[in-house]
């Protein structure tokens, strides 16, 4: 087969005006990127199209994946083209990828197959600026408190070591995790330790994720507290006079991206926040638009359904009139696999031959998990519907197993897809099961109300979702929690960082876990995006490059043409 990149250039691509304009996007409320991608002026459509009605919504979750990834976004773009390939109109609706993982191992993330958001080399690099935006923005913030602190006797009066502001860029850069600043000299600035974060797991990000408009992005970015002063009082954006000039430099980055599939259907693209750090899905507001434009949107939720689909739920959708009508939740025969002690799967390294024979047994160690990943996604009070993503490598005895069991487990409805290989025509099936569940009806039910505790908060999620016995905070997140409530931030919800290989805390913890302590190690505060954020475990804020990653492959051709991207 070729290869997705061979793929996504054979596709004749057409002009993206055209394309917006058959899901009802005006060429007045375009700014255009060059032929193949556009910018949607969000203030403009949205008067006048505020008014309609809803479409259905499709959220996109998985079971834990391997560290290869289970085709999530592959398979968000295929129902999103089996949708139109029965007869719906359908936009679908992913994130920005950041250029952490397109250069690190798990490549770029427009999908595969012929099931892609193309031009892939737009989409994974750079796009329309957005992800520089929301790093500059966020930087010109973290010189400012520096700054500020050093000059006019500390003139808001900053606490240097109170500082929780962190700055941060779009590569994976572990020397950066752990650093000290302002060395050299005074003219230098105030020397402390402090660390630089990837730039989708940062607080501006999150912020223009959930934000309404432009506006509502600006008050949030003043929201953001950056550290204490000497009174132990919280120091907002706001009250250091930066949250206007950050809001300037994402006046544009607020409008999402339109794009196209490989079979020529409307894709926005917005955002990019990580979802085993931030809180992991499309933006709110190309949702609120994609909604009013067609029958049906279709979004993903990053990593497994405790993970970005629970964030989905009880982060992104408080407080807003978003509702999934039903949720997709992609497995593989892999991933299965994946749970046998007997497996062991690391990025760039070649798969065990023995991972591709047929083998039931095998895939018994991972029942659990789907199992439980089906509950998550009922306990939420959405129908589950199961897509087996098909690997030309599998068995028909496993894939009928497969489909067997996730009907056994709860779900709605279990289908195969196949649309890495097929596009539209293989997820045909597949969308009438999406098509059906969502005809029945959600109830969404948030996990826990507004007025618990964050210790509460806590508590609940890793007792119903992650399946712990308790939680175990460490006295610096005992300290914190204090701290945030004090300042009158404990109604907020929770936004669990932790590892995605694993529905605990620790990847080594395969299957279902139970029984065990969830240990949280701090907890800080991310006050424009919305949101509490505990760290479980030894999550990291900054990946890291490995011994092979991705951009030792990438480079450029005689022609000036990217290589190497997938």
């Amino acid at each position: 087969m070729k290869s997705d990149l061979e793929i996504a250039r054979a596709h004749k691509l057409e002009p993206i005006a055209d394309v917006a304009g058959r899901v009802g996007i005006r060429e007045d409320e375009l700014a255009l990127y060059g032929p193949w991608k556009a910018k949607v002026d969000q203030r403009a459509i949205m008067k006048r199209i505020g008014d309609r009605p809803l479409g259905k919504l499709i959220s996109v979750t998985a079971v834990t994946p391997t560290p290869l990834g289970e085709g999530k976004t592959v398979t968000t773009i295929g129902v999103s083209l089996g949708l139109n390939h029965i007869g719906k109109s359908v936009i679908t609706n992913i994130r920005q990828p950041s250029m952490g993982p397109v250069f690190g191992v798990k490549g770029g993330a427009a999908g595969g197959g012929h099931s892609q958001v193309v031009p892939m080399e737009d989409f994974n690099l750079h796009l329309t600026g957005d992800m520089h935006a929301v790093t500059a923005a966020n930087n010109l913030l973290a010189a400012w408190v520096d700054t500020s602190i050093l000059l006019k006797d500390n003139m808001f009066d900053l606490v240097p070591d109170k500082v929780t502001f962190r700055r941060v860029v779009d590569i994976n850069d572990r020397a950066l995790r752990d650093i000290e600043i302002g060395l050299g000299g005074k003219k230098n600035g105030v020397p402390r330790r402090t660390g630089v974060d990837i730039t989708p797991a940062s607080e501006v990000m999150a912020a223009l994720g959930r934000s309404l408009d432009l506006r509502d992005l600006r008050r949030r970015l003043g929201e953001i507290v950056v550290g204490e002063d000497s009174q132990g009082r919280p120091v907002t954006a706001d009250t250091l006079e930066c949250a206007g000039a950050m809001a300037a430099i994402m006046k544009e980055a607020i409008n999402p991206t339109v794009m196209q599939t490989t079979e020529g259907t409307a894709a926005f693209i917005h955002c990019g926040p990580f979802a085993n750090i931030a809180y992991g899905n499309s933006s709110v507001l190309q949702d609120r638009i994609a909604l009013r434009l067609a029958e049906y949107t279709v979004t993903e939720s990053g990593f497994g359904a405790d993970m970005g689909f629970e964030k989905l739920i009880n982060v992104k959708c408080r407080g807003t009139e978003l509702r999934p009508d039903a949720t997709v939740v992609v497995v593989t025969v892999r991933a299965m696999k994946a749970h046998d002690p007997r497996f062991k799967i690391v990025a760039g390294k070649p798969l065990d031959p023995a991972l591709l024979e047929k083998d039931l047994g095998a895939m018994e160690a991972g029942l659990a998990n789907l199992k439980r990943h089906i509950e998550i996604v009922r306990m939420h009070g959405i129908p589950p519907v199961v897509a087996v993503n098909r690997f030309g490598t599998d068995h028909q005895e496993e894939v009928d197993f497969l489909l067997k069991k996730a009907l056994e487990f709860g779900a709605e409805a279990a289908a195969v897809s196949e649309v890495h290989g097929k596009g539209g025509a293989g997820g045909a099936a597949l969308a009438e099961a999406v098509v059906a569940a969502a005809e029945k009806g959600s109830r969404v039910e948030f996990l826990y109300p507004d007025e618990a505790s964050i210790e509460e908060k806590i508590n609940i999620l890793a007792t119903k979702v992650y399946g712990a016995s308790g939680v175990a905070l460490a006295p610096e997140a005992k300290e914190s929690i204090a701290r945030i409530e004090s300042w009158g931030y404990g109604k907020l919800p929770i936004c669990m960082a932790k590892t995605h290989l694993s529905i605990s805390h620790d990847p080594t913890l395969k299957g279902a876990p139970s029984g065990y302590e969830f240990p949280i190690r701090d907890v800080r505060l991310s006050a424009g995006a919305g949101f509490v954020y505990p760290l479980a475990g030894e999550m990291m804020l900054m990946p890291g490059l490995g011994s092979n990653p991705a951009l030792r492959s990438i480079d450029i051709d005689e022609n000036g043409d990217i290589q190497g991207l997938f």
